[in-house]
């Protein structure tokens, strides 16, 4: 009989737990006094304590002190031990050699006729070795004789530690099929190819420093926030991401400041090509743009659905901060007329050249102005004939830093035409809060720029966590009546955007 024992060997509550399993498998003496030789040699070898395996394999209940012994002791037990992990020579690499990364290790499988393999397979899938790169089934060598009526099934490890880890399905499925019931060792060479990205980058930087591999995804480029204890290591990282992730020929990570007036982040190429100009799509719309000079998230794809998802077919929009435009063309491909404008030159330009890739330009008018121009010229320019044709009008200010403070821009907008009650303007307007309540922060903070009480007038919604402690919020409402036919008619903030505060990276953006 073949026992497989695979057990992490962390703290000591994770010893006790081991002495629990194995006295769950054998529960004769013997195996209590293993267990004193195993504390002893887990303190004696305390390297590796952070997620190592130990694979033991016995043809007998008597021989598995001696067998462990040998195997804590000896180089062979070093392979076992590195199991899916990264050999120890990496750690503090800082120029990428993926050949270093090689290592063979020992795994179970079992020999299954050629007859029944694709059943044995199909019932085991649970239990199969995972890896990127590594096949389930491999020619069955018996001495160093193929035998070509036999194949060698891999099985994962971590789920398979003996013929007792299969469930009841499994286990009958190899009898009906006549699968020998004995598990095999298998050399299995891993190389980098075969790790993965959390992987390798847990050892390559220092023990005990937190791991990176997140990065959002635009076209072909991967944007990271890398922090002061990767920045060594921050061009491996790169290649790393590149060579993992399938279409990703760019990484770039964020530097730490956005201080500009068009608030776009300054970025440095960490690895591939210097392109930034992207190509993505969503929701079914198409969109093209120099990355390192405009703004754009794409995290925020299902916030733009949810919002255009409320404009119907002859609805007008006005976007104050309209990017490269994820609101407004996808607005007018539902049927809307757009009025869209945005501050930074290179937003508005690639805005019109994103409506006409996307075939919407007799829908779309695009402005470059400031935001409070935009809406006390072109916006007070259409608005009076809108609301005298009853028809649905949509403002959308996405920009969450500052838009709130925009709200008074609509005090008096209208002062002079004739009031009306219908088919007030619906106002979007985006924000970060940091308060405990932030549906009310935002609520107020509306309220405050408005000069008006939003209180049971308005609904907020959660988009997103930026950072913890901070959410981005959307604060709807109709626009009050009387804010936009107040007879004041008198600008009340700045006559342009405000100077951009000075912020992390990662403030504003969404």
């Amino acid at each position: 009989m073949s026992v497989w024992l695979i057990h992490p060997i962390t703290q000591s509550a994770e010893r006790l737990g081991l002495m629990t399993r194995f006295r769950h498998v054998c529960s004769n003496w013997r195996m209590l006094s293993l267990l004193q030789i195993f504390t002893s040699v887990q303190r004696q070898h305390s390297v590796h304590r952070r997620g190592l395996f130990i694979a033991l394999h016995s043809s007998s209940h008597r021989s598995i002190g001696s067998n462990f012994m040998q195997m804590a002791q000896s180089p062979h037990h070093e392979t076992k031990a590195l199991l899916y992990r990264a050999p120890p020579e990496v750690r503090g690499m800082v120029s990428l050699d993926r050949d270093a990364f090689t290592q063979t290790i020992v795994i179970p499988s079992l020999r299954v006729p050629k007859g029944v393999l694709n059943k044995v397979v199909k019932s085991l899938k649970r239990t199969i070795v995972q890896r990127p790169g590594i096949p389930r089934v491999v020619q069955d060598k018996e001495d160093g004789i193929e035998e070509d009526d036999m194949r060698l099934v891999l099985l994962d490890p971590l789920r398979v530690s003996s013929l007792s880890s299969f469930n009841e399905a499994e286990t009958e499925a190899l009898r009906s099929f006549a699968v020998p019931q004995e598990l095999q060792d298998y050399n299995l060479q891993l190389k980098y190819c075969n790790l993965k990205t959390e992987e390798v980058l847990e050892a390559v930087l220092p023990e005990g420093q937190e791991i990176t591999s997140a990065f959002s995804r635009v076209g072909h480029i991967a944007h990271m926030n890398l922090r002061d204890h990767h920045m060594p290591f921050k061009n491996l990282i790169g290649q790393v991401i590149i060579d993992k992730n399938p279409g990703v020929s760019c990484v770039v990570n964020k530097t730490n400041m956005i201080d500009n007036t068009y608030r776009n982040f300054k970025m440095e190429l960490l690895a591939g090509e210097e392109n930034m100009v992207a190509k993505v799509k969503e929701n079914g719309s198409s969109y093209e743009f120099d990355f390192s000079r405009v703004y754009w998230n794409p995290r925020l794809s299902t916030e733009h659905m949810r919002v255009v998802q409320e404009v119907k077919r002859g609805d007008t929009v006005l976007d104050v901060f309209a990017g490269v435009g994820p609101f407004a063309i996808p607005a007018a491909r539902a049927g809307a007329t757009v009025l869209a404008n945005d501050l930074n030159p290179e937003s508005h330009r690639w805005l019109q050249h994103n409506v006409k890739i996307n075939k919407v330009a007799a829908a779309v008018r695009t402005f470059n102005l400031d935001g409070r121009a935009f809406v006390r010229g072109p916006v007070r320019q259409e608005l009076p004939a809108l609301l005298r044709a009853k028809a649905g009008v949509h403002i959308v200010m996405n920009l969450p830093a500052l838009a709130v403070e925009f709200l008074d821009s609509f005090r008096g907008l209208l002062a002079g035409e004739p009031s009306c009650d219908a088919a007030l303007p619906t106002v979007y307007c985006y924000g970060f809060s940091k308060d405990e309540d932030p549906e009310r922060d935002m609520m107020l903070r509306a309220s405050q720029s408005l000069g008006v009480s939003l209180d049971g007038r308005c609904s907020v919604h959660f988009v997103r966590n930026v950072a913890p402690n901070k959410d981005m919020m959307c604060v709807r409402f109709p626009l009050p009546k009387e804010v936009l036919f107040s007879a004041e008619g008198e600008q009340t903030g700045p006559e342009a955007e405000p100077a951009p505060k000075r912020q992390k990276c990662g403030e504003t953006a969404d």
